[in-house]
């Protein structure tokens, strides 16, 4: 059976930050969303986020959420649609920072991702998050082969 490899996705990171300006999510403290890709993962999923543990809430870990975007699908989207795919994401994450999870309804829907997108685009922070990816390039094959690097 193939093991999953994980890698840093900085490129994905620089979006979350640039999207935490918008008011939607200015409850976000980007600083504790972490991004990783992965390789190899057998999910229907382009992308999925993980919230913290409530065990780790009880002996004192502060909430953080981690956003992981499965290269293999993630990076043949356009830009336009891969951040479309990081504003769900974080649609996931409720106004308390809490470390839950919301799910999908009411919250977490297209109609919210299309709304969102079209505010990120009228304020330029659509078309500098999508100038990030094209100054980060598709990942390569080479660290696809390279391991996990965490």
């Amino acid at each position: 059976m193939p093991r999953i490899r994980y890698e840093p996705a900085d490129d994905v990171c620089e979006a979350v930050k640039a999207l935490t300006k918008l008011d939607e999510f200015s409850h976000i403290d980007a600083s504790r969303v972490y991004c990783v890709r992965s390789y190899g993962a057998r999910t229907s999923a382009i992308a999925r986020i993980y919230g913290t543990p409530r065990a780790w809430l009880a002996v004192g870990r502060q909430p953080e959420y981690l956003i992981e975007v499965i290269a293999e699908k993630f990076y043949r989207l356009s830009p336009t649609r891969r951040l479309e795919v990081i504003i769900h994401e974080l649609l996931h994450i409720p106004k308390t920072f809490s470390g839950g999870l919301r799910p999908h309804g009411r919250h977490v829907n297209d109609v919210k991702v299309k709304s969102i997108y079209a505010k990120a685009a009228s304020m330029g922070i659509a078309s500098n998050t999508i100038r990030i990816w094209r100054s980060f390039g598709s990942p390569s094959r080479s660290k696809k082969r390279a391991g996990p690097s965490m």
